[in-house]
């Protein structure tokens, strides 16, 4: 029960720690795109110009980078407690969970795998998060 509270616990946290890493990402990825500027720029952009597809590739590698960060996050989490033996084991775990492939569990320690499946969740909901956002940013684009 004591390790069940913990895994809760640590989990809990990492919940917490990514939704504010992802909600300040895509708060500071909206705000550079609010500025005045920058929609003024957006009305003339054809949406499979080169300038369009900039645009779009912009918003499509900072959210990979915050969801890297938060997929890095949870592997050293994994590799700090011990849960999968070497860094790159706790990495690749941590990217097959987040992005719910979910190859299967013998790769995290059993006391450690309810972290892993939160993890997972986590990730459907920040994954979910970035595309309805990244539709928001690409209708930003207005044809012409």
């Amino acid at each position: 029960m004591q390790q069940l509270i913990l895994q809760l616990a640590v989990s809990t946290v990492m919940l917490l720690l990514c939704v504010a890493i992802h909600g300040l990402g895509l708060f500071k990825l909206s705000r550079v795109m609010r500025s005045e500027m920058t929609i003024e720029r957006l009305r003339h952009i054809e949406p499979l110009s080169p300038r369009g597809a900039l645009f779009t590739m912009t918003i499509v590698l900072a959210m990979f980078m915050l969801h890297g960060l938060e997929i890095w996050a949870f592997a050293l989490l994994y590799w700090l407690l011990g849960a999968v033996p070497g860094f790159e084991g706790a990495l690749y775990f941590s990217a097959i969970s987040y992005s719910t492939v979910g190859y299967n569990d013998t790769h995290i320690l059993p006391e450690w795998r309810l972290v892993g499946a939160f993890e997972s969740v986590l990730g459907i909901f920040l994954l979910g998060w970035s595309t309805a956002f990244f539709f928001r940013m690409l209708g930003r684009i207005e044809a012409h």
